[in-house]
C-alpha cells in the first residue's frame, strides 16, 4: 500500500511539473536589416553567431533552455518513442552489407556488425565476372573504429589508387561539412602522416598512383571552394592550386570521367555550368575548358571512347543528348545529336559504358531508365531507339546505382516504391537481362499487406500535381476518418520519388496513410515544372501543396483534423509558408531543418549558399526580388492568429540552414501565435543538416516526430 502511494505521488509530481512548465521567452533586441528597397526590425537576430567552434553563452542558453522545454514537454511521449525506435529497428537487418560494385579488378561493399552505427569498406580483387574466391578480403575502413568517441561522423568520400596501393578518404566529424583528407598505405595498413583540412568530401587520384585532387572548404560559403592537388608524402603547405572559381554563385566538383582520362572540374549553377578538365595522365597540366558556360544553358558531359557525350538543355528544356569527338567538343556544329528532346519525357542522368549508353528518364513523376546502342538515333516515332527496363507499379522509382566500371556488361540499378523495399538489379545492356542482386532485407515487413497508389490533384490554376500514397490494407480504409501524413519539398528541380521507408510502416502500420505530394519547384514532371515553382512563380509551389491536400480529404483518404504535414530544408519553407498562408488545414506540421528566414538569408552574401541561391529564390537586391521573397518568406509574414501544433528541428552545427533560422522562427512565433497549440524546438546540439549520423541514432529524431503526431491524432500507443 506505502509503495502504491509513493508511487501515485511520485505520478502526480510529474503532471503538477508538465502543468508548470514554461516555455522559454527569448530576448527582444532592436536590430535593423538594411537592404536597398527597405529595412526591416528584427528583434532575435542576436541569436546569431557565425563561430564554427563554440556560441556565445547567451545564445547557448537560450537554445539549451528551448531544448529542455522540449524534452519537459514531450516527456509523456517517451514510452511511445521507445516503442518506435524499438520496431523501426526491428526492420533493420543489423548484419546487412552493400551488393559489391566492381571497379579496376577489385569488388567493393560497406557491411555493418550487428549492433554497429557505422559500416566498415572491403574490397576483394577479382574480374568483371566476380571476386576471386582465393582473394583475401581487405578491410579498407573501419567506420566503428573511426567513429570511437565522436559525437558526429560520416565518411565523405574514398577512392583507391589505379595500381590499388593507396586509399584516400575524407572524413566529417563536426556535422558541418569540414572534413579531413587522409590517406592510407594499404601494403602496409599504416595511415600517412599527412593530413589535410578544412576539405569538401571528394577527392580523385591522378593515374600516377601518387597525386590526389580535393577542394578545399571555403571559410564562408562552406558548400564549395579552390580546387587543389596533393602528392603524396609532401605536406599540406606544398600543395598546387588547379583552379578558384571567383563566380561565387557556382559550386565546384570533382570527378573522373569513365574513360579513367580525365579528372573532371565541374562548376555548376542553376542557370548555367562549365566543364574543365585535366589529364589524369598529367596531372600538373592546366584545367582546361571543355564546355564553357553559356548564359541560360547547362551542360553535363563524360567521355568514354575518344568521344564526350553531354546532357545538354540548348534548346531542349527537359535536355536532349549529343555525342562529338574529343578533339571537336568546343565546335557545337560537330556535336551529332544521339536523344532529341522530348516534351513527355526529362533526362536526368546519363551514364557510359563500352557497350551502351544509359538515361535515367523522367516521365509522369516516375524515374526509369532506358538503354540505348551507342549508335543511338530517334525512331520514326520521335522516340529513342533502344529499351526502357520495365516495371509494374504506377508510383516506383528506378535510379542508377553503383556503376563505377565501364567495360561492365551489365548497368547497375535500384529499384523502389511505397511498397517495395530498395531492390538492387543488374541488367545487361545487350539483351535486357535482369538479374536481382538484392532485395532489402525488412525483418517482420509483409509488402502483400500494403498498397499504393498514384493520384492526381487538380490545382486552382489549372495543373495536375502527381501524388504517391501508401496505406496498410487491413488498417486502414478510404473513408474521411483516417489520419494523413504529407510530405512536400518542390526546390532546386530536386525531384521528390515514390520511395520506400521502412520507419514510416510504423505509422502505417497505426492506420495512417502517407503522401508525396510533387509540387512545383521540384522538376517531377521535367523541367518546366521546376521553373514553374521557383524565382517570381514560387507561390506555385504552396499553392500547389494546399490544393493537393485538400483534394485528399475532400476525396476521403484522411479526415480533416487528421491531417499532418512534413518538410525539411527548402521543404521545412514550404512548411512555414504553408502554416502562415493556410495553417488550419493541419493538425500538425513538422519544420525540420527549416530555411525559414528567406529574405534576410538571401541579402546576406557571407552565409553559406546564399550567393549560390539568387538564381533559385531571386536576388533581393533587385527590388521585384525583393519584394516577392518578402511575400512569402515564413519568418516575415508570422501574424498573430492561431497556428497548428508544431515540432521544429535543427543542428546547431548545420552547414546548409544555420540553425538560428529556426531558433529566431520559434521565438518570433512563440511571441505572436493566439492559440495554445503545443510548439516544440528540438535542437540537436551535436549535428549538423543530416541530423545524427549513426544508423539506429538517427531512429530516436525520427520517432520523436512520428510520436508527435500519433499523440496529436487521439491514439496512445
Amino acid at each position: 500500500m506505502r509503495a502504491s502511494l509513493i508511487v501515485v505521488g511520485f505520478m502526480s509530481a510529474i503532471l503538477l511539473q508538465a502543468c508548470t512548465v514554461q516555455p522559454p521567452i527569448a530576448q527582444q533586441t532592436p536590430f535593423v536589416v538594411k537592404s536597398p528597397h527597405g529595412d526591416r526590425m528584427d528583434e532575435y537576430y542576436w541569436l546569431r553567431d557565425d563561430d564554427s567552434t563554440k556560441k556565445r553563452p547567451e545564445i547557448m542558453e537560450y537554445l539549451e533552455a528551448e531544448k529542455a522545454y522540449c524534452d519537459a514537454m514531450t516527456e509523456q511521449l517517451v514510452p511511445l518513442r521507445d516503442t518506435l525506435v524499438a520496431e523501426m529497428r526491428s526492420r533493420i537487418k543489423e548484419d546487412d552489407a552493400t551488393v559489391p560494385a566492381f571497379n579496376r579488378g577489385a569488388w567493393y561493399w560497406s557491411e555493418f556488425e550487428k549492433g554497429a552505427e557505422y559500416a566498415k569498406v572491403y574490397r576483394q580483387q577479382g574480374s568483371a565476372a566476380g571476386p576471386d574466391p582465393k582473394a583475401p578480403v581487405e578491410l579498407l575502413l573501419d567506420g566503428p573504429t573511426l567513429a570511437k568517441g565522436e559525437d558526429y561522423f560520416a565518411i565523405g568520400d574514398y577512392a583507391v589508387s589505379d595500381d590499388g596501393r593507396y586509399l584516400a578518404w575524407t572524413q566529417d566529424t563536426s556535422g558541418r561539412r569540414i572534413h579531413t583528407l587522409y590517406i592510407k598505405n594499404l601494403a602496409t595498413g599504416e595511415v600517412l602522416p599527412e593530413r589535410i583540412t578544412p576539405t569538401l568530401e571528394s577527392v580523385a587520384w591522378a593515374a600516377d598512383n601518387a597525386t590526389i585532387f580535393y577542394m578545399r572548404q571555403d571559410p564562408v560559403l562552406l558548400q564549395s571552394g579552390p580546387i587543389y592537388r596533393h602528392a603524396i608524402g609532401t605536406a599540406a603547405e606544398r600543395d598546387v592550386l588547379v583552379y578558384d572559381e571567383p563566380d561565387k554563385t557556382l559550386f565546384a566538383g570533382i570527378s573522373t570521367s569513365a574513360s579513367d582520362e580525365y579528372i573532371l572540374i565541374s562548376l555548376e549553377g542553376y542557370d548555367t555550368n562549365e566543364l574543365r578538365a585535366v589529364p589524369r595522365a598529367r596531372p600538373d597540366a592546366a584545367a582546361r575548358v571543355v564546355l564553357p558556360r553559356v548564359d541560360g544553358v547547362r551542360n553535363y558531359a563524360d567521355h568514354l571512347k575518344g568521344r564526350w557525350v553531354i546532357r545538354t538543355n540548348d534548346r531542349a528544356r527537359n535536355f536532349r543528348v549529343v555525342s562529338v569527338d574529343d578533339a571537336r567538343v568546343a565546335d557545337r556544329a560537330a556535336w551529332r545529336e544521339l536523344v532529341p528532346h522530348r516534351t513527355d519525357a526529362a533526362i536526368d542522368a546519363v551514364q557510359l559504358f563500352d557497350n551502351a549508353i544509359v538515361l535515367q528518364e523522367r516521365v509522369a513523376a516516375n524515374s526509369q531508365i532506358r538503354v540505348l546502342p551507342w549508335d543511338a538515333s530517334g525512331g520514326a516515332d520521335g522516340n529513342p531507339a533502344g529499351f526502357v527496363v520495365p516495371t509494374k507499379e504506377s508510383a516506383f522509382a528506378m535510379n542508377f546505382g553503383d556503376n563505377l566500371d565501364a567495360s561492365l556488361p551489365s548497368v547497375r540499378v535500384v529499384y523502389t516504391s511505397l511498397t517495395t523495399p530498395r531492390t538492387t538489379i543488374d541488367v545487361d545492356v545487350a539483351s535486357g537481362a535482369q538479374t536481382v542482386r538484392k532485395v532489402q532485407p525488412v525483418p517482420g515487413y509483409d509488402a502483400t499487406q500494403y498498397e499504393s497508389a498514384r493520384l492526381w490533384a487538380p490545382s486552382r490554376d489549372g495543373k495536375r500535381i502527381p501524388i504517391s500514397i501508401v496505406w496498410r490494407k487491413d488498417r486502414y480504409a478510404k473513408d474521411g476518418v483516417h489520419a494523413l501524413v504529407v510530405d512536400g519539398y518542390g526546390a532546386y528541380g530536386i525531384t521528390s520519388d515514390a520511395e520506400f521507408s521502412s520507419s514510416d510502416v510504423s505509422l502505417l502500420n497505426r492506420g495512417f496513410a502517407v503522401a508525396t505530394l510533387h509540387v512545383r519547384g521540384g522538376a517531377d514532371l521535367g523541367q518546366d515544372w521546376y521553373e514553374d515553382g521557383r524565382l517570381l512563380f514560387k507561390q506555385n509551389t504552396f499553392n500547389d501543396f494546399v490544393d493537393a491536400t485538400d483534394f485528399l480529404v475532400r476525396e476521403g483518404y484522411g479526415a480533416k483534423d487528421k491531417v499532418f504535414a512534413r518538410g525539411g530544408s527548402a521543404g521545412g519553407l514550404l512548411m512555414g509558408a504553408v502554416a502562415n498562408q493556410a495553417g488550419d488545414r493541419y493538425r500538425g506540421m513538422l519544420l525540420a531543418v527549416p530555411f525559414v528566414d528567406a529574405l534576410t538569408t538571401m541579402l546576406d552574401e557571407t552565409i553559406p549558399l546564399t550567393t549560390n541561391e539568387w538564381t533559385q529564390w531571386g536576388d533581393p537586391r533587385e527590388k521585384a526580388a525583393y519584394d516577392y521573397i518578402r511575400s512569402y518568406s515564413p519568418y516575415d509574414n508570422i501574424e498573430a492568429k492561431p497556428y497548428p501544433s508544431m515540432l521544429v528541428t535543427t543542428g546547431l552545427w548545420d552547414s546548409q540552414v544555420q540553425y538560428y533560422e529556426p531558433a529566431k522562427y520559434v521565438a518570433r512565433l512563440r511571441r505572436m501565435k493566439t492559440d495554445a497549440n503545443p510548439l516544440y524546438f528540438h535542437i540537436n546540439l551535436e549535428a549538423g543538416h543530416g541530423g545524427q549520423s549513426g544508423r539506429f541514432e538517427r531512429l530516436k529524431e525520427t520517432a520523436l516526430v512520428q510520436a508527435f503526431f500519433i499523440d496529436l491524432a487521439g491514439m496512445t500507443r
